[in-house]
């Protein structure tokens, strides 16, 4: 792949890039990523944020985010405001943040953060103000999620949690009981992010993007992931977001030290592809009225969604200057702000059959909700549908025609071009309203199975027997549904040393497999061990280790 050294304002259009401060470094983007049009990257989804309030300049901050709406998001000059969390109270309408901050004058000055405190906030207005309501605990990195049996539970750094039955609390707090697996956690067991699944149990990607699930989402949480998913390329990563729509799942991950984002999608929470082009990046934030504010990092990213998933807008963490910089009872400082979110289309593909090479017509459903018609709003000539890697690119399947259905919309698109095959699991929808703006959604494709086992196994613990070198196998069901029958392998570098079958599983059950292996390893010696596990259209799962084998 071709790279070139391309600046963020480069990328961005009429975005700024602050000035390189402290530890950050200017990454190369992929020179291709030039050519991806409106909509084709996550970074340009982000809208104007409306002015609810007169933009102030007699506030704290440097020139560069000044004047500004001090009624967005959540801010005071006593606190110093980091990461948040909002959720909407569907019986009451009442939009409820769950935030860390640390007095301004902390000696540590940015750095207080290590001795946060997370509180609850609320407003009627989800863009706010957010006015502080009562204080929840100790704690950093607060998300909140629902569990399969319908509590709260706010996750905070260092294995900690607290849990309610309202959105109002009161919080009890508690510890997660993490279970590594043999697997690599980041310390602390920071940054991690929650997607409750239709089942009612939950799955998190944590720091350096290893999955992990719960079967109801409560206090024990199982690692599942041998490697991390997070795409293949130079980037410290952290803050990672990730949710579910009806569609399928998302994560989003920043690399702090190049201050670039990458966008990830996924069917089943556990396999990951990343699409091109940057998630978000410095320079995001600019009013209706056109003024721009050049906060120096953004952090932290959260998403109000709304009843089908969607998100409709963003929170971000945002400092004035680098977080060395920031000191007590100084100008700078740092807040939660809110930028609105282009709404993801309801689409629908109404083909029956699996879309192939051989597809004359893709027919989509457009959706009418709300504020949106799509007999008035759709530039119709702008659309593309297909592949999303395709139509990022501006290529993908062009319409043929179009039908009413009542106040929905059917779209013709040709077979040919769409770029879907059997490796995809959504189809993306990208054009234009009559107004010029993204207009895009997600689909499901038929012939794609989207609930699926998800197969994990620990190392094998070897034993000398009379019949030779016994391994033990223990395999776990992760997944939403229940398992066929499966093959577990064994592997000495490239040389398969055993090999049996898994039993059928249920989610979340585990079955510990005996194996005789064919041939004789060293006794106490170390030995690279691969676990193989295979199952019927599936991907592979491996897990490799070095273990020790017993004496005889």
């Amino acid at each position: 792949m071709k790279y070139t050294s391309l600046k963020t304002s480069a990328l961005l259009g009429v975005f700024a890039m602050a000035q390189l401060c402290g530890d950050d470094v200017q990454r190369d983007r992929p020179a291709e990523w030039a050519n991806l049009i409106k909509g084709g990257q996550f970074i340009d989804l982000f809208e104007p944020m409306p002015m609810m309030s007169p933009l102030a300049s007699d506030t704290w901050g440097g020139d560069n985010v000044k004047p500004r709406d001090v009624s967005n998001g959540i801010e005071h000059p006593d606190w110093s405001y980091w990461c948040a969390h909002t959720i909407q109270d569907q019986e009451t309408g009442v939009y409820h943040m769950y935030t860390a901050r640390w007095p301004e004058n902390e000696p540590r000055g940015h750095f207080g953060y290590f001795d946060s405190e997370i509180v609850h906030a609320t407003a009627e207005n989800p863009m706010g103000p957010y006015t502080y309501k009562d204080w929840i605990g100790p704690g950093h990195n607060p998300e909140i999620y629902q569990t399969g049996k319908g509590e709260y539970m706010i996750y905070s750094t260092h294995g900690r949690f607290y849990t309610a039955k309202s959105l109002n609390g009161p919080w009890k707090a508690g510890t997660y009981i993490f279970d590594k697996r043999e697997r690599y956690a980041f310390k602390n067991f920071v940054n991690f992010s929650f997607a409750p699944r239709d089942d009612g149990s939950v799955i998190a990607v944590a720091r350096r993007g290893y999955i992990w699930a719960s079967p109801d989402g409560g206090d024990r949480m199982f690692e599942v992931s041998a490697e991390s998913v997070y795409p293949k390329v130079p980037g410290v990563f952290e803050d990672p977001v990730m949710w579910k729509d009806e569609v399928q799942y998302h994560i989003i991950v920043n690399d702090w030290k190049g201050r670039i984002a990458y966008y990830l999608r996924s069917k089943d929470g556990f396999h990951w592809k990343t699409d091109p082009g940057e998630a978000y990046a410095p320079g995001l934030a600019a009013y209706e009225d056109g003024t721009t504010l050049d906060w120096y990092k953004y952090e932290r990213i959260r998403f109000l969604q709304d009843e089908h998933g969607r998100p409709i807008q963003a929170n971000f963490a945002v400092i004035d200057s680098d977080k060395h910089s920031d000191l007590p009872n100084d100008v700078h400082n740092s807040k939660n702000i809110i930028i609105p979110v282009t709404k993801a289309r309801l689409v629908e593909v109404m083909n029956k059959d699996a879309i192939t090479v051989g597809t004359q017509q893709i027919q989509v459903k457009l959706k009418a909700e709300q504020g949106f018609d799509p007999h008035e709003d759709v530039d119709r000539d702008s659309l593309r549908f297909g592949d999303s890697v395709e139509v990022n690119y501006g290529r993908g399947a062009k319409l043929l025609g179009t039908k009413q259905s009542g106040k929905d919309l059917i779209l013709t698109f040709q077979g040919q071009g769409s770029g879907i095959t059997h490796e995809n699991f959504a189809g993306k929808l990208l054009g234009k309203t009559t107004g010029g703006k993204i207009l895009y959604g997600w689909s499901r494709l038929p012939g794609v199975v989207y609930k699926v086992p998800v197969l994990s196994a620990l190392s094998p613990k070897f034993e000398f027997t009379e019949v030779g070198l016994e391994a033990y196998v223990a395999v776990t069901n992760f997944g939403e549904v229940d398992s066929e029958a499966s093959v577990v392998k064994i592997l000495s570098g490239q040389q398969v040393i055993a090999a049996g079958k898994v039993r059928p599983l249920k989610p979340f059950e585990t079955s510990m497999v005996r194996l005789i292996c064919d041939q004789r390893l060293p006794a106490e010696s170390i030995q690279e061990v691969t676990v193989l596990l295979q199952s019927k259209e599936l991907p592979d799962e491996r897990l490799t280790k070095k273990v020790r084998l017993p004496s005889l």
